[in-house]
């Protein structure tokens, strides 16, 4: 231990050049430092109190990355939170949490306040046999209702594979062109996209776009070929029957609109008509909700003093969001019934542009600018720009909208042999009205998404125990 003491100095100063030369690239900073963090980590009770925070203080160079304190005015929290109920299954990340009290003592004291949720998985790979996971959770509620935001898109983009893989119709495939018609009241017309080399509009080409950008469009796109009635169907057949997707997003529409979707046409590269969807009408009833949040809500410039009701709104429980992704990233490991009807080449695919940076996509080509590498990866990376460590691949989907932010994603480092999922969700609507443009994303939710994946990547770089694993088969050809 006394030995480990002596490197606190250079430890911190290493730390010191790593923030300095900018944040994103804290992962590879000085050996020593995770040794002693794992002293922190790996064993809560051995060091007392005092050490754990000097250690922290020294060494780590999340020393650097704070909840933004104070909080600006506008974005405060209750100062005399209601004591947390502790649940058995929150003890790990719990303790967890509290050996970096500078970072996450603000969110212990609000949870219920925010709505914070976490389930961190460990992969344990095996001498023979698949794969072992160990779910930590952290005050996981499947009735306390958020709003999903774009995390919705997710499942449509695998059905929208799944619909194409059952049709089985000769020549028709994610590629082929897709013209969407419009036949009701508040339909849009599509027919060619400036974001592919050609102008055809195809199915894998808004996939692209939704995992690589969370394009609300796109996304409207799938929700329309799919029908409302398949999504929740096929949804609820797999066990997600708490999931409700009842809408397009970025689009106000009536209930009928939204339960109402376009006609589409598929053709081959030579123009020649594959196959005809027609106007869908979802008549199906869905569980009544009750689903109020808030203390009031902007509605036609004027404020109402009452909650806001999301009962007719998506819903998408974190369990299951974790979930989805799991099916996807080892299908193995959940029941057949349960995985999306894709095949491995579609897989693949999605892995792909879960898992590229916007700046690496030829067709469709984004502006760095606008969608730097880290656009969309807040877990680890926050709202900060520029491009992460090359050996590091998250595979993941985002939503933000209502002071929401909601993140599932698989992280691997190849060069540490790192991996493991993280699924958290926590509400930055700190003044609880909606539709006002005041949430703390900068404040509150970017750090904490930032910091849980950097104290989970931590935590992983020294636990012990672990057989390396052959990530050989996430590695991918990007654009």
């Amino acid at each position: 231990m006394f030995a480990s003491l002596l490197n606190f100095d250079k430890c911190a100063k290493i730390g010191e050049k790593a923030f300095e030369e900018g944040s994103l690239y804290f992962l590879e900073f000085y050996p020593t430092c995770r040794q002693i963090n794992a002293m922190t980590i790996n064993h809560f009770t051995v060091l007392p109190a005092i050490y754990i925070l000097f250690i922290f203080l020294s060494c780590s160079p999340a020393k650097k990355i704070v909840l933004a304190a104070p909080v600006p005015a506008g974005d405060s929290l209750p100062l005399s939170p209601a004591p947390a109920v502790e649940k058995k299954e929150d003890e790990f990340m719990l303790q967890l949490f509290k050996t970096q009290p500078l970072l996450f003592d603000n969110i212990l004291s609000n949870r219920s306040d925010l709505n914070v949720q976490v389930i961190y998985t460990q992969i344990d790979r095996q001498a023979s046999g698949p794969a072992r996971f160990t779910h930590h959770t952290f005050n996981k509620n499947r009735d306390s209702y958020f709003y999903p935001a774009s995390t919705v898109k997710f499942p449509v983009v695998l059905l929208a594979l799944q619909k194409l893989n059952e049709l089985k119709i000769a020549g028709l495939d994610k590629n082929s062109t897709m013209i969407t018609d419009a036949g009701f009241s508040g339909q849009q017309a599509t027919f060619n996209d400036p974001n592919t080399s050609d102008g055809r509009p195809t199915i894998a080409q808004y996939i692209k776009q939704v995992l690589l950008v969370s394009d609300n469009d796109a996304f409207n796109r799938l929700y329309e070929f799919l029908g409302q009635e398949y999504i929740n169907r096929e949804l609820h057949k797999k066990g997600y029957g708490d999931i409700q997707v009842l809408h397009r997003l970025n689009i106000f529409l009536t209930e009928t609109e939204n339960r109402t979707t376009n006609p589409v046409r598929f053709f081959d590269s030579n123009n020649k008509l594959l196959h005809e969807v027609p106007l869908q009408v979802n008549r199906q009833q869905y569980a009544k909700r009750n689903d109020l949040l808030g203390a009031g809500y902007y509605s036609g410039g004027k404020l109402i003093n009452q909650p806001m009701d999301f009962s007719k709104k998506n819903r998408m429980n974190l369990q299951d969001f974790h979930d989805i992704l799991l099916s996807i990233i080892f299908p193995d490991k959940v029941e057949a019934s349960q995985r999306f009807n894709i095949t491995e080449e579609d897989r693949r695919f999605v892995l792909q542009y879960m898992s590229e940076y916007p700046g690496e996509s030829t067709y469709p080509f984004y502006d760095k600018n606008e969608y730097h590498d880290a656009y969309v990866k807040m877990i680890l990376f926050g709202n900060e720009k520029g491009t992460p460590p090359p050996a590091i691949r998250i595979f993941n989907k985002t939503g933000t909208a209502y002071g929401q932010l909601t993140e599932t994603a698989y992280i691997i480092d190849f060069d540490k042999n790192i991996e493991f999922i993280v699924a958290a969700t926590i509400d930055c609507n700190t003044d609880k009205i909606y539709n006002d443009d005041q949430y703390a994303y900068e404040s509150i939710g970017y750090p904490f998404l930032k910091n849980l994946g950097r104290l989970l990547y931590q935590y992983e770089l020294n636990r012990p125990g672990k057989i390396k694993p052959d990530l050989s088969g996430m590695k991918f050809t990007y654009d």
